[in-house]
């Protein structure tokens, strides 16, 4: 919303709600349609694809660079996957038909809006190569990066059943790989709450696709992303 045009920010403020979005609250599930967009701004969102035996896996992480529904804007009006608050904070939701009217009628809303979907894209083509090809360790250095990409501080509170449902692997799995970046003086890691002690450690220890995907969303998302 930042960097939306000033003329149409103004447009959409009257219209954008305030929401608390608590750990784990599901924003929309898989194939339902889609009411609203959300701007997350001090909050995490995951999307996840659920397999039908209940399993699933993080396909994307959302922050404070991005809005989660694109199939609203995007006229696919629902999705496969599921989007869940991953860290908690707030944000806010905007109707569908709002985020529809400001996308048809707007050349630069709708320009920012595919440069971010054209990013997100890149965001789970990496995850699905990192995921079949790196190690945990590397996934979880990835993981606990991009999160922190859309933090203000260094501390996220997560369960060890949730990062392991984001990764796709067993609890025993998330522990162990903890452990091992909490032993390496990287990360302290207790009762759900994850602090990174070392962030130039685990860009160290993680594999390129951290940098495939930063890289690209600063150069698509210059305004909203550091490089």
């Amino acid at each position: 919303m930042a960097v939306l045009p000033e003329i149409e920010f103004e447009r959409l403020k009257p219209q954008l709600e305030a929401v608390d979005m608590p750990l784990g609250h599901v924003l929309y599930e898989s194939g339902r349609t889609l009411s609203h967009v959300y701007f997350p701004t001090t909050s995490i969102v995951s999307l996840l694809y659920v397999m039908e035996n209940g399993a699933s896996a993080e396909i994307a992480v959302v922050g404070n660079e991005g809005v989660v529904g694109i199939a609203l804007f995007m006229g696919g009006e629902s999705t496969p996957s599921r989007a869940v608050v991953q860290s908690a904070g707030q944000g806010f939701r905007l109707r569908g038909q709002a985020i529809k009217e400001v996308f048809s009628r707007s050349g630069p809303v709708m320009h920012l809006m595919l440069r971010y979907t054209q990013a997100l894209i890149t965001q789970m083509a990496q995850t699905a190569v990192c995921n079949r090809h790196h190690s945990l360790d590397q996934q979880l250095c990835r993981w606990l990066l991009l999160s922190l990409d859309r933090l203000q501080g260094n501390e996220l509170v997560m369960t060890q059943e949730l990062i392991a449902n984001m990764l796709g692997v067993r609890r025993e799995g998330v522990t162990e790989g903890a452990l091992k970046l909490q032993a390496a003086g990287l990360i302290r890691y207790a009762r759900g709450h994850i602090t990174v002690l070392d962030r130039v450690g685990l860009e160290a220890r993680t594999c390129e696709c951290y940098a495939v995907v930063r890289k690209e969303y600063g150069r698509l998302l210059p305004d909203r992303i550091a490089t």
